[in-house]
């Protein structure tokens, strides 16, 4: 299963050229995984911190008053990390794909921990080991490159 988040595209988001900032876009999955992980009836109320960003930027975003689609699901469970997949798209056309390695953090210890039974429960219902979408085949058979930043 996958966990869907509507972005709000605002106007102090886009460059000078109209599009949306390449940087905005780490906002944006921030907003996708805040939405995901600390809902009322699942909640990683320990705490945790980002370890690592990869981002691909695969076509520019023109700015526009309706919301962008943001997928994200669940690639790999570790014990004391996990693994996040994005998404940014239109039904038609993907944005940006990225990934964001997540470690569960004690915060009143000032140390990682490992994730409880809880969370793994709540994440094994996201995860999907399939990386893309039709949309992303259909881009990649056309032969598309990634935009340059």
């Amino acid at each position: 299963m996958r966990h869907l988040y509507r972005c709000p595209l605002r106007w102090a988001d886009m460059d000078a050229y109209g599009h949306v900032n390449n940087v905005v876009f780490l906002r944006y999955l921030e907003e996708a995984r805040i939405d995901f992980l600390f809902r009322p009836d699942k909640d990683f109320q320990q705490g945790s911190v980002v370890a690592r960003h990869e981002i691909d930027y695969k076509r520019q975003l023109v700015h526009r008053h309706t919301p962008v689609d943001i997928e994200l699901w669940v690639t790999e469970i570790r014990a004391a990390s996990f693994t996040l997949a994005y998404e940014v798209k239109d039904p038609d056309q993907v944005y940006v794909r990225a990934s964001t390695v997540i470690v569960p953090f004690d915060f009143e210890a000032q140390r990682p921990r490992r994730i409880t039974s809880e969370e793994r429960e709540f994440l094994e219902e996201y995860r999907d080991d399939r990386s893309g979408s039709a949309a992303d085949a259909a881009a990649e058979k056309h032969g598309d490159e990634a935009v340059a930043a």
